[in-house]
């Protein structure tokens, strides 16, 4: 295992990136960053996939309600569009804890090729620790020097490595701190044709997320009848299709009240809503609070 030390000299985070939040397409953008883990006050999610490496503790989160322990040396990755918090940590020996965040963007991580089945767990709410074998302490600083190079060449091999690391995991079986939720029918796992659908049909719904998206338009990419896709949908996401249209663009609009100036009415109607009091009522009930004062919140803490 890594001592503290090989992570001590490489922690912090640019300040121009302490918001992994992207302007365009999807609800994110990629970004990594070793830090001394703390104990969260609330839950909170965000628009990406997550990949955590612990070092020198373990920790405890709370996922959507569900409590579970993340081991020390272990790549950990889960969606963190679903709330959750890490509510302790527990250090190990004399070490100082460091974790490595990866942000990998929903619609990066959902175009990653091969790695179906672990796009539709993550999505269906499962947590994934990775063996240790396949993700060796040794690989982190090198990711983070690739990152924080800027230079696109390291960067795009540090994802291609992440993709090959995702497959070769999924070729064996995959280890679930949580499992997902989605499951078909009767007990029996859902077929890798089901799975590339479902993936199929999220990927154009983030595609298309700022215009106007019917059920029948998603089904139409699978070749499949439109009630079947949508039954198909739901049952593997656990969720219907309207909900998590709203969901993803709930997360699109978020994004745009913290990462840039655009009139509240031009978040709305770039997130795909159809009238502003819609989006009024759809981001309150989601995270408590208006889109105004949501911003405000951000823009103060950009401020400290």
């Amino acid at each position: 295992m890594a001592s503290s030390s090989s992570y001590d000299h490489l922690e912090g985070t640019p300040s121009h990136e302490r918001h992994f939040y992207g302007l365009t397409r999807a609800v994110g953008r990629f970004g990594m960053r070793i830090f001394t883990p703390y104990a969260m006050e609330t839950a909170h999610w965000h628009g990406h996939f997550e990949a955590n490496f612990l070092t020198g503790a373990t920790m405890s989160y709370d996922v959507d309600g569900c409590p579970i322990e993340v081991p020390e040396g272990r790549l950990a990755l889960f969606w963190a569009g679903i709330p959750h918090r890490l509510t302790d940590v527990h250090p190990l020996g004399e070490r100082s804890p460091k974790l490595a965040n990866i942000y990998l963007p929903v619609d990066t991580f959902l175009f990653m090729p091969h790695i179906a089945e672990l796009q539709v767990a993550l999505l269906g709410g499962a947590v994934v620790c990775l063996d240790s074998t396949l993700c060796p302490p040794d690989r982190i600083p090198q990711w983070y020097r690739d990152y924080r190079s800027r230079d696109f060449e390291r960067i795009e091999v540090m994802r291609m490595e992440l993709n090959a690391m995702l497959r070769r995991a999924q070729t064996g079986d995959l280890h679930y701190l949580r499992p997902p939720l989605a499951r078909a029918d009767e007990g029996r796992s859902l077929s890798s044709a089901h799975i590339r659908h479902v993936v199929a049909m999220v990927r154009f719904i983030l595609d298309n997320l700022a215009e106007p998206i019917d059920n029948a338009q998603v089904a139409a990419v699978t070749g499949l009848h439109p009630n079947y896709a949508l039954s198909l949908f739901s049952r593997t996401m656990r969720l219907s299709m309207k909900k998590f249209v709203i969901r993803m663009r709930l997360l699109r609009a978020r994004a745009l009240l913290i990462q840039s100036g655009l009139a509240i009415a031009k978040v709305a109607e770039d997130s795909g809503f159809q009238s502003i009091s819609q989006f009024y009522t759809h981001f309150k009930a989601a995270y408590g609070m208006s889109p105004h004062a949501l911003r405000a919140r951000y823009t103060r803490m950009a401020l400290r």
